[in-house]
């Protein structure tokens, strides 16, 4: 198959498992509380890390068919990563490990591997039609200890071989994976071993690229002598050998084997502190097929490769380390980037905004985190206010009755009522905000907690933390401090514990407002450093003042996911002003309305005048008619345009 007609770049085959990081930094493994759940594995942290750099990646792997299993396949999917490959196995789990962070030097791991999913991989699993279509075709050494995976790999190496595609080797060694050191040694990089030297050497005739540590290069070389190592190498292919330095960069080698190591093509590394150097060589290796699978100059692919790499050692975890093309190019154009790189607020931000999962051009979110109205509304028709819960539940059916799995639906509910409704909702592929404000407060406080981050620690990541804030740029400043303070802290916090942030600014009932004030709210706790990835304002019909907001995210926040109005219990006929007033700014990407939709529907239901059916039927039709509103409104631009 010709190169033009190869539809994959990298085809990486290997290694899938869930790693389970400690969140506690500079102790022993044994002291650790808490863990944070990544997709982990030399070759699937590669494959993400490629396809976040830019390359059409696909994986070969095995996992359990169980929860961790469907975990990396549906992390793998939102990565843009093709699962076509990816076997679930009924018979065995997916493989774990669990890492630490102790020092600067030590990052004690286990591997709980014992007759996993991917240690199964046979040749049987390899799809020849996808070999042939990729332009690189990588394997693994570790899991060269499994003869089925031997034999898998070398199958789709020569298969790759013959097909016009280039094969791809990471030596990749982990003494204890090949049973040489103690399970509790799995940090352990090099122990020398002939048989291990022997069985890799046997893939060297079909490579064009190995990559490898010194160690590595040790390993498969046969000698402690990285220079005599590389020769011994150099004898048995004509691959480009690529040796990984650690803070030195790199050194490529085309052709002849030099006396030194700085004789080859040398590629300059990255002063930063390292914080994890987990997952650095598996960013090295995407950086380095990001420019080597394009045909760039060889420096040009260690520049890169380098990079990825000094991004990755600063930050926890591998690969959702691993940066994306948009975050290389801002770190390789700055020479003024600080030492302690997770430190880069711009650089930090850059990665979150493009690594998030969705693009939402339009989201349609029905808001029934509502906690004191619908209590007032109990107590009015004189219901239970123990029957909200089970209202919240049916605001989701009506949700779904309607969006019919609709990725641009939502749903926007309280952890007080809409408990079990949000757990309901875990079973939906809808947008879900939740709210953590405490009602009507003002300076805002929180509803848990006083530490709002332990109180994140507890909600799915999937979960969008909701703010409201009654804000005036022009407040008196005590208030206005104390207010922003408070915004500062959840940003903060959502950041650290991976949950995206919805900013609601609601201008004080007595407050003077006009054209300029929500677009100077907004300035304001940008200039504080508070970059929500959502805002959620009230549905004005001045276009002067939209034309003020787009400006200022655009200026200040390119990557923000948008706005979204709220309903304020407006009639549906301002809402429809309000839709057509905002239908020509991009920035508006829907609506999250609750009072208009479930008001009349909560009163019948609480005072039994009406049954379940009908109250789903009821906010299913007026959410309805909102959706259709608005893409009308949209659709009008449209065609004017």
């Amino acid at each position: 198959m010709a190169e033009d007609e190869k539809a994959i770049d990298l085809l990486a085959i290997g290694r899938s498992s869930v790693d389970l990081y400690g969140e506690q930094v500079g102790g022993r493994l044994e002291d650790m509380g808490s863990f944070a759940k990544y997709v982990g594995g030399s070759p699937t942290n590669t494959a993400i890390g490629g396809s976040r750099l830019g390359l059409q990646t696909a994986l070969l792997t095995r996992v359990g068919a169980d929860h961790m299993g469907r975990f990396i396949r549906e992390q793998l999917v939102r990565e843009g990563v093709d699962v076509a490959g990816v076997v679930s196995d009924p018979d065995r789990l997916t493989a774990l490990v669990i890492l630490g962070i102790r020092d600067r030097e030590t990052f004690p791991l286990i591997f709980y591997r014992e007759n996993c999913a991917d240690m199964t991989i046979s040749p049987d699993d390899v799809d020849e039609a996808q070999v042939r279509g990729a332009r690189g075709v990588l394997i693994n050494g570790t899991h060269l200890s499994q003869v089925g995976v031997f034999e898998a790999s070398m199958k789709a190496a020569k298969l790759a071989r013959a097909s016009g595609g280039k094969v791809v080797f990471d030596v990749d060694y982990r003494p204890v994976l090949w049973g040489l050191t103690a399970r509790d040694m799995g940090e352990d990089r090099f122990v020398a071993h002939d048989a291990v030297t022997e069985i890799l050497q046997q893939v060297l005739p079909v490579c064009d690229l190995i990559v490898g540590t010194e160690e590595e290069m040790h390993i498969l070389g046969g000698s402690t002598d990285t220079i005599a190592a590389l020769r011994a190498v150099r004898e048995r292919t004509s691959a480009l050998l690529v040796c990984k330095r650690g803070p030195k960069g790199c050194s490529a080698f085309p052709s002849a084997i030099p006396d030194r190591l700085e004789a080859g093509v040398v590629g300059p590394g990255f002063e930063v502190e390292v914080f994890n150097v987990l997952g650095a060589g598996d960013a090295f290796m995407s950086g380095f097929l990001r420019g080597w699978l394009r045909d760039l100059p060889l420096e040009r692919c260690c520049e890169i490769a380098n990079a990825a790499g000094a991004i990755v050692v600063s930050r926890h975890g591998c690969a959702p380390a691993m940066p994306t093309w948009t975050e290389m190019e801002a770190f390789l154009s700055r020479r003024d980037r600080p030492f302690r790189l997770r430190e880069d607020a711009e650089l930090e931000h850059i990665h979150w905004a493009t690594t998030r999962t969705g693009v939402y051009e339009e989201l349609a979110v029905l808001a029934v985190d509502h906690r004191v109205q619908l209590e007032e509304l109990a107590v009015e028709v004189g219901a239970d206010v123990a029957r909200v819960p089970a209202f919240k539940r049916l605001a989701l059916e009506a949700l779904h009755q309607v969006a019919g799995g609709d990725l641009r639906f939502g749903i926007l509910l309280d952890s007080r009522f809409g408990f079990d409704a949000l757990a309901a909702a875990a079973d939906h592929p809808y947008w879900i905000g939740r709210c953590i404000e405490t009602p009507r407060s003002r300076p805002v406080e929180f509803e848990c907690s006083a530490d709002v981050a332990t109180e994140l620690a507890t909600w799915p990541l999937n979960h969008v933390v909701k703010v409201l804030v009654f804000y005036h740029p022009d407040d008196e400043p005590v208030l206005r401090e104390r207010q922003e303070r408070q915004v500062l802290r959840l940003f903060d916090a959502c950041r650290k514990t991976r949950h995206e942030l919805l900013l609601e600014i609601i201008a004080p009932p007595e407050s003077a407002v006009d054209a300029t004030t929500i677009a100077r709210a907004i300035e304001r706790f940008y200039d504080l450093g508070v970059k929500p990835d959502w805002w959620k304002l009230e549905p004005m019909d001045d276009p002067a003042a939209w034309r003020n907001i787009e400006a200022m995210i655009a200026a200040r926040d390119p990557f923000c996911r948008g706005v979204v109005l709220l309903g304020l219990s407006q009639p549906t006929e301002t809402l429809l002003a309000a839709f057509e007033a905002t239908a020509r700014v991009p920035v508006v990407k829907g609506f999250a309305v609750g009072r208009t939709i479930f008001h009349e529907p909560a009163r019948a239901w609480l005072s039994g005048a009406i049954d379940d059916a009908t109250a789903v039927r009821r906010l299913a039709e007026t959410l309805s008619y909102l959706v259709e509103a608005w893409r009308r409104a949209r659709a009008g631009v449209g065609q004017a345009a």
